[in-house]
Formats: C-alpha cells, structure tokens, sequence
C-alpha cells in the first residue's frame, strides 16, 4: 500500500518592464501552466498530455506539478486517511498569485530548490528508511523484503516468514523454521532424499551394522536387526541358507518335516488391507491338493491367509500396525496325496519387521 499526501505547490514570478504599458509577463513552477484568464498558476495533466507517460502496464497518477507511475492494484490515501480512487484528480482552486510571495510548500516527499522548484526526495539516499530494498518513487518510496521474509504493517521493517506452518506436507518428517528459510529434518537411521522425503539407510550394506561373523544383517525401515546365519535348531539340520529340514523319523515324530525361514519389513500404520506375502509350494506333484493356514503368531488377529489357488496362498495384513515391532508368523502348508491317501506338512517361518514410521 502507498500512502501520498498531496498540496498546491505552484509559484508564480513575474516580470515587470520599465515601460508601464508593456504586458505583465508570468512564470509558473514547472509541472504548472499560468492561466491568464483566472490570473493563477494551474496544474499540467501529463497523463493526458503525453502518450506513453507509464509502461510496464504500470498506470498513470496525475497529481499537482506532475505524476505518478504505480501499478493497478495500488491504493492512494491522502493525509486524512480517506481513500482516493485511481483517476486524475479534479484540482481544488489554487490561490491567487501573489506577486509579492516567493514562499514555497511542497508537498510531502518533495522539497524546495534553490530556484523554489519542487523536486522529488530520494529518501532510499537521505534516510535508506527501509530495513532491507528501499525503492524510491516520485513523492514517496516503495520497501521491499528478501525472499522468505515478508513486510511488517509498518511498512519498512521485514519478519521471518514461517514456512513450516504453511502445511504439514512441507517436510515428510520435521520441518524447522530459520530466518529467510526453512530446512527438513529425518529421524535417526534415515537421510534426507531431495529437499523433504527421508530415505531408509541401509545399514546392512553399508557396514555400519554390529553383526557377528555367524549372525546375518537384516536391514529394515529405520534400523536394522542381527539373527543367527544358520536358526536350524535340533533336531533340525540346515540344508540350504534358509531351510531347515528334520530327518531323525524319531525325533522328529509331530513335527513338519521342513521349515523354511524368511524375513520381510513393512511401514509402519499401513493402509488395510494388503497383500504383504504369498506362500507357494515348490514342489507340484499330480493328483495333490494343499490347503494352508496360520498356525501360530496371529493371536492378535493382524494378518489373514487368503488361498489363491491349489500351490499358493497370500499373508493379508488386516490391522494397521504400529513399530518398531518384530512379529513371527508360522505359516503351514499341509499336502493331501489323494491316490497314496497320504500327507506331509512344511512350515514357512516369517519374521516380519514393522518400522518406526509410515515411510
């Protein structure tokens, strides 16, 4: 918002010859025309007068002893706080010459040269008023801020602009307010990606991990776990890196005769339902039909087993789940030999990591 206030600042001189019957010769301030009919000084509309006063689609202000280039949105106050619209002004009546005066009042933002001309004050020069751009304008001046600040009702003085408080999307975990700026923060075991996203950090790969020589480095979202490189326990034997499988008949009489053990990590508060695992029998044999089921680790009832066809089923997650939290779900697959009227059993142990946050 600019605030102007305007005043008569015309000053007329005139020439008087020694010869009594010579014409009285007037000369008005410039941006004034003397007008011999009133015997005054009035103002010259230079809006009108000239064609292309203001460019840049800035607009044209006539005002007494000359104008104004502003833009179109701009407001004009005058001294009493009333509003004047953006349109040439109609002059009030100047006083009457008076050929004795050479006293001179300019209007605000102007002052009085040596020849009692108005001139335009650079207060950007004499005062530098504004606490950071100061622009100077005919009559007044115009204060602008850097970029993250913003001006203050005063007009002159510039406040931080609180950038976080615009949106809790600016920053996927933690925005943090600076002066002119803001930065995005991520939570331990994470590293920002870009300007707001946080990135897992694999610990794993890495090598910032503290596993042992017989232990396995699991990274999940957020940190990451340590288990056993060989989890066969007797009367289990390890056959491959994740199947354990039981051949003591006696020993392992009542229980799966394979167990195979996986490791998976999900976000934490996911959204339900989702398809999170599918288990699928490896080996397909004719005249079989398979039925499968969570045989332990759902007491809560976090996770259901939907059977997609004869050799596969999929782990739904039913229930957000907060972390960080491990959960260890046994999911059995049971073998019908419909011709041999004979069946087996395998378990598919599956460690499932929720983490800390929702990415």
């Amino acid at each position: 918002m600019l605030g102007l206030c305007v005043c008569l600042c015309a000053v007329v001189t005139h020439v008087v010859s020694q010869d009594a019957e010579e014409p009285v010769s007037y000369t008005c301030t410039e941006g004034y025309e003397y007008d011999p009919v009133r015997e005054q000084c009035r103002d010259i509309n230079e809006c009108t007068l000239l064609d292309d006063a203001c460019k840049g689609g800035m607009q044209c202000i006539n005002h007494f002893g000359g104008y104004l280039c502003l833009p179109k949105n701009a407001v004009i106050y005058t001294s009493n706080g009333e509003q004047v619209p953006l349109m040439d002004p109609a002059p009030p009546v100047p006083p009457r010459v008076s050929h004795t005066s050479r006293t001179v009042r300019c209007a605000p933002g102007f002052t009085a040269d040596e020849q009692n001309l108005c001139r335009d004050v650079n207060e950007c020069e004499s005062q530098n008023p504004c606490q950071h751009h100061c622009y100077n304008l005919i009559g007044s001046f115009l204060c602008q801020c850097d970029q993250g600040y913003e001006l203050a009702q005063d007009s002159v003085s510039c406040q931080d602009i609180d950038e976080c408080s615009f949106s809790s999307y600016m920053c996927q975990y933690q925005c943090v307010n600076s002066p002119g700026s803001y930065s995005c923060e991520c939570p331990e075991g994470y590293q920002l990606q870009g300007n707001r996203l946080c990135q897992d950090i694999n610990e794993c790969e890495m090598g910032t991990h503290n596993c042992q020589d017989d232990e396995m480095c699991w990274n999940y979202y957020g940190s990451f776990r340590c288990y056993p490189r060989n989890p066969c326990e007797a009367p289990y034997v390890r056959t491959s890196e994740s199947r354990c499988i039981c051949r003591s008949q006696t020993e392992c009489q009542g229980l799966p005769p394979s167990v195979v053990y996986k490791y998976m990590s999900i976000y934490a508060d996911r959204s339900v339902p989702a398809d999170i695992f599918q288990i699928q029998a490896t080996n397909i044999y004719a005249n079989t039909h398979n039925t499968f089921r969570i045989k332990a680790g759902n007491e809560g009832g976090e996770f259901f087993l939907r059977r997609s066809s004869n050799v596969s089923a999929m782990l739904v997650l039913t229930k957000p789940l907060s972390g960080p939290r491990e959960y260890v779900v046994d999911l059995e697959m049971t073998t019908h030999h419909l011709t041999m009227n004979y069946r087996s059993t395998s378990l598919l142990r599956l460690t499932i990591i929720v983490g800390p946050y929702a990415f």
